[in-house]
């Protein structure tokens, strides 16, 4: 019998978090979607893996005996899978770098050129993901390091250094009334509806959000997107605004969206995360000092 290793993972987050809801959060994906994928596990092995409740999934004795063995499973896939993309990429001489947006902003030239300068014979392959990934494909193995935003879901997993950190901005309507302040305190957006990332992000959209630092009062949201074109043309339209980095006003200048600073909101932070198998890595480990010798932007 073959089962697809993401059923297993599902498995194994409902098992270690005992709630679909968190384990939902934790993957990245709905509720309702993981719900069916374990249905569809118990279905393939014809064995009933949890019993539900309303404190949560509490695992079967056949579904302890699973969850036992399948860590070690697929933790052996997992080893396996990275250390076949690493030969990959060591004949090609291609060190692969997720990014969520603007990566490190201004720096992330220096830090290209400073790896082909201690590397030469490779290449920085730059691979921007999807705000729906906020590890930028490395907690999948896509890439072998990546520039973030942190904090991020799966941080605990990774290493991370923190490269530096920039205010945190909001973006809004050119037309909004407070696009014509010089500083917004953050309490007088709470009102506004936001544009959002998906909800299957968890905590990276509560953090955009700023959902810990409204004083219990509930975010609206007005608009939910994964792409920055999205993202702006959502904000430009009227359905809501964001809070973003200070480098967004840069690197994201549009017609019809308006950046301004915040105050009341703590500042985001740009990190460079690898895998804890990558420690003894030498590419990747000349990357992450080539990331940290080159300093913050500007």
């Amino acid at each position: 019998m073959d089962v697809d290793t993401r059923l297993l993972r599902y498995f194994v987050a409902v098992a270690e978090e005992g709630s679909l809801t968190h384990a939902a959060e934790r993957l990245f994906v709905s509720q309702p979607a993981l719900t069916k994928q374990i249905k569809q596990l118990e279905s393939l092995l014809d064995v009933r893996l949890f019993t539900r409740s309303r404190a949560g999934m509490t695992l079967t004795e056949p579904g302890r005996a699973l969850a036992e063995r399948v860590p070690a499973l697929l933790a052996g896939w997992d080893r396996t899978l990275r250390e076949t993309r690493q030969v990959a990429g060591q004949a090609a001489r291609v060190l692969r770098v997720g990014f969520m947006a603007s990566a490190a902003n201004e720096a992330t030239q220096r830090i290209v050129t400073a790896f082909a300068g201690r590397r030469p014979d490779w290449r920085a392959e730059m691979r921007q993901a999807a705000w729906s990934d906020p590890t930028a494909g490395l907690a999948g193995g896509d890439v072998d390091v990546a520039l973030l935003r942190v904090p991020f879901p799966g941080q605990e997993a990774l290493r991370v250094e923190v490269l530096f950190a920039e205010p945190r901005w909001v973006a809004l309507p050119t037309a909004h009334p407070f696009a014509a302040r010089d500083l917004i305190p953050f309490r007088d957006l709470w009102d506004e509806p936001f544009v959002a990332a998906p909800p299957r992000t968890g905590r990276w959209r509560d953090y955009w959000l700023a959902a810990d630092e409204r004083d219990g009062h509930p975010v609206r949201v007005g608009a939910v997107t994964d792409q920055p074109d999205d993202w702006l043309n959502a904000i430009a339209n009227g359905y809501g605004v964001a809070l973003a980095p200070e480098s967004a006003a840069r690197f994201y200048a549009r017609p019809g969206v308006t950046y301004r600073p915040v105050s009341g909101v703590s500042p985001t932070r740009v990190g460079v995360a690898w895998a804890p198998a990558d420690d003894t890595d030498p590419v990747v480990q000349d990357f992450v000092r080539c990331c940290v010798e080159s300093g913050p932007p500007g």
